[in-house]
């Protein structure tokens, strides 16, 4: 039986997940986007799961959308591409969507779909050799995988141009900068640091983490009365559940919170 094109398991709360096509540099094709749909709704589904780490095999983190497939579709190419965006916008969707927050460890080249991928998580830690670049356009091709939505929240429309126009390429250290990623970390460190951080929102409040991030993410479009009104219930539906009560008993007590995440 051929290996998955994404390795997947949980362990600690923490869902594994890691594209696995390091001989095509964990270029995405329809395989790739069928199997992380289904990680991600397991992802959605399954309690347990409490933080989620994307990682990859080999020396690039994804050099986007597998072009020497693309090629060989014939007249089927288009009909091949949007069932392909169909699996992976769901994907992201749910990932985005869910409470457990992601974090994506970027190292080599993030292109295109990868570049998309990355973007679209919740935290971005990358190794200080990575390289970012959208890619879309130098080979005559559009943007997906939601990096028309996230690119221009994340650096505003003028850079969103610059990068998608030029293909330019970041360094990490640019990428930083420009508000793109969360941290830069020695190469020998992207994957300790990576998966202690995700141990660390793995054993954190879930439930507050999922409504803080829809509070964030669809903020920027409600006006502020609208918003603020938002915030009131939710901090309201919080002090229902345990962590919020476990996490103010343990700020009285000066002690560490026992989050079950929920």
């Amino acid at each position: 039986m051929p290996e998955p094109a994404v390795a997947f398991s949980v362990r600690d709360g923490v869902a594994h997940v890691v594209l696995n096509r390091p001989d095509r540099a964990n270029s995405i094709n329809s395989r790739t986007a069928r199997e992380l749909m289904a990680i991600a709704l397991r992802c959605d589904e399954d309690p347990d799961v409490r933080a989620v780490l994307i990682r990859s095999r080999g020396p690039m983190f994804s050099g986007g959308g597998d072009l020497k497939t693309f090629s060989s579709r014939q007249g089927d190419l288009p009909a091949y591409l949007k069932e392909t965006t169909t699996f992976l916008h769901a994907a992201i969707s749910r990932l985005v969507r869910q409470s457990a927050p992601t974090v994506c460890a970027v190292h080599g080249f993030a292109a295109g779909g990868g570049f998309s991928l990355a973007i679209s998580c919740d935290m971005v830690i990358a190794a200080r050799s990575a390289k970012f670049t959208m890619a879309y356009t130098r080979a005559g091709l559009t943007p997906d995988r939601s990096s028309s939505y996230f690119l221009p929240r994340l650096v505003g429309l003028r850079r969103a141009m610059e990068l998608t126009l030029t293909n330019r390429v970041l360094t990490a250290d640019e990428a930083l900068k420009w508000g793109l990623i969360s941290m830069v970390v020695p190469d020998s460190e992207l994957r300790p640091q990576s998966e202690r951080l995700a141990a660390r929102l793995a054993a954190g409040p879930t439930s507050a983490f999922g409504t803080a991030k829809r509070l964030l993410q669809e903020g920027i479009s409600r006006p502020l009365e609208a918003q603020m009104e938002l915030e009131s219930r939710a901090i309201a539906d919080a002090v229902r559940g345990h962590d919020a009560r476990e996490g103010i008993r343990a700020f009285l007590e000066k002690r560490k919170p026992r989050f079950k995440g929920e």
